[in-house]
């Protein structure tokens, strides 16, 4: 049922004023810490528990900040561009960190469910708010695609499951997932919290297992690990400075769900706790981890070792004669792709409410279950899914590249404008409309405009690659033409105070 669970007050809902237009925010300054007009609040955000604990919202962090991307997609991209993909990795990184650090800070400022969909909202208007929402569920949609993929092909690593067709395993795994997101937040937590438990695990284990590697110069695939191994093979750009470049596009991916950590602010009791001390850990998190262990792969075996088919951390363990290696860490990166699902699915129904609220999305996708679950957002993007079951079931040779495309799209722009209402938002402040929160992003508003330059840098250059890059660029019309469409489908929505209509769908 949509609203408030089940014996409380229909008052707790009523308290949530629908979305405020742009010009209201302009005209009504907003803080809830001096004697000016109170914060707005997001008709979105009323009917959750607050069940997420400060250990699941650290570990959501974490589990955002590690997947796929380093522990399958790293092989590849150490082979075409070499040692120097750690230096990649840093410099995404430190941008990565500015973009969480800007939405932590936004966060403090009115903790919502919604996220960076309602601060466009608030600060760049309903449109902004439209493109910023819809271009995350591009994101999230076809993400899930790309990890059902994943997941399928993980599975048929294991011969008992060789026999079982791809799109059916991407079928149960969605099933598997989609159950758990809606049952409660809390088992998504859960789950979550002991899904990057095992991802930091795995990552611990293995680079003390490369320190020891180093330390005693025990040979690694007939050769000696250390400095030696860069410096014999090319040094630290072996291929040059493009191939670096190229694998932008894919490493940012890879830090791709760090923004999770402001949508799961708003079901967490205590988000001006929480929230900076989890976004403060994520560049540590990423200096030790991504960086750190790129710079150990790169010390103990040559890049033209490595290779996108397999996970780097199974082709070292292997050439030191490690038992059940690539058993360990194929389950691993399962492990990493079905979180990847679950947070897909918990995040796409939060924001895909808010967006409800406001008349910008199906009106179903802002119904809740009895168990304060937006089941009306998280089935919409199985909807997408399974139209991934299906693209399995077609080309499952290429439907994994197809999706990743189009989700770097979805990512690169949902960065772009977290960045842009963070831009906004120091301008308010500035001009005495808001009070910022102690908890700020540094060096505004130069870190924010050098943010999105780097990262429409990075989207540019994704032309020199006529294989992957190119043809990704070239979806930016259609989307374009798709979003404008959409647009004039559904303005004549936008602004009327949904609340009552939405309600009045579950009599």
């Amino acid at each position: 049922m949509y609203g408030p669970p089940d014996g409380e007050s229909a008052r707790a809902h009523q308290r949530v004023e629908p979305p405020v237009s742009k010009d209201a925010v302009d005209t009504a300054p907003a803080t809830a810490s001096t004697g000016a007009a109170q914060v707005p609040a997001d008709a979105g955000d009323a009917g959750y528990s607050k069940d997420l604990k400060a250990r699941h919202v650290n570990m959501i962090a974490i589990g955002g900040a590690i997947g796929t991307g380093l522990f399958l997609g790293a092989g590849g991209r150490l082979h075409n561009a070499g040692p120097a993909l750690a230096l990649a990795y840093l410099v995404c990184g430190v941008f990565a960190f500015f973009v969480v650090r800007a939405l932590g800070e936004l966060v403090l400022y009115r903790p919502s469910s919604g996220s960076f969909v309602s601060y466009a909202r608030e600060f760049l208007g309903e449109k902004g708010a439209y493109v910023a929402g819809w271009m995350y569920f591009l994101n999230w949609s076809t993400t899930g695609v790309a990890d059902i993929t994943a997941i399928a092909l993980y599975t048929h690593y294991w011969s008992m499951f060789t026999s079982v067709p791809q799109w059916t395993l991407a079928l149960i795994a969605l099933a598997v997932v989609l159950a758990v997101n809606l049952i409660s937040v809390k088992i998504f937590g859960e789950m979550e919290f002991w899904f990057a438990i095992i991802k930091v695990a795995t990552l611990v284990g293995f680079m003390l297992i490369g320190v020891f590697l180093l330390a005693t110069q025990h040979e690694v695939g007939g050769g000696t690990p250390g400095i030696g191994v860069i410096t014999d093979h090319g040094g630290v750009l072996p291929h040059g400075v493009m191939p670096v470049v190229l694998v932008m596009q894919g490493v940012i991916f890879a830090y791709a769900a760090l923004e999770l950590v402001g949508v799961a602010a708003g079901e967490t009791a205590e988000p001006e706790k929480v929230v900076p001390r989890a976004v403060n850990s994520i560049m540590w998190r990423v200096g030790l981890f991504y960086v750190g262990s790129v710079v150990l792969l790169a010390l103990l075996l040559p890049g033209s070792l490595y290779s996108a088919d397999e996970s780097p951390f199974v082709t070292v363990l292997s050439k030191i004669g490690i038992p059940a290696a690539g058993d360990v860490m194929n389950l691993v990166v399962l492990t990493a792709a079905m979180s990847s699902l679950n947070s897909g699915l918990y995040s796409t129904g939060r924001i895909l409410r808010s967006m409800a609220m406001a008349g910008s999305a199906p009106r179903f996708t802002a119904r809740m279950n009895r168990s304060q679950v937006p089941y009306g957002g998280i089935l919409l993007t199985c909807a997408v899914c399974v139209l991934g079951v299906g693209l399995n079931y077609l080309m499952p040779s290429q439907a994994f590249e197809i999706v990743l495309n189009v989700a770097s799209l979805g990512i690169i722009s949902t960065w772009v404008i977290i960045m842009i209402c963070h831009l906004v938002f120091v301008r308010r402040a500035k001009a005495g409309h808001l009070t910022r929160p102690t908890f700020r992003l540094p060096g505004s508003p130069a870190t924010e405009i050098t943010t999105i330059v780097f990262l429409i840098a990075v989207l540019s250059l994704m032309w020199n690659d006529p294989e992957v890059g190119r043809k990704t660029l070239l979806l930016i019309p259609v989307i374009t033409a798709m979003l404008v469409a959409g647009w004039f489908a559904i303005r004549h929505r936008i602004g009327r105070d949904t609340t009552r209509e939405l309600t009045d769908l579950t009599k």
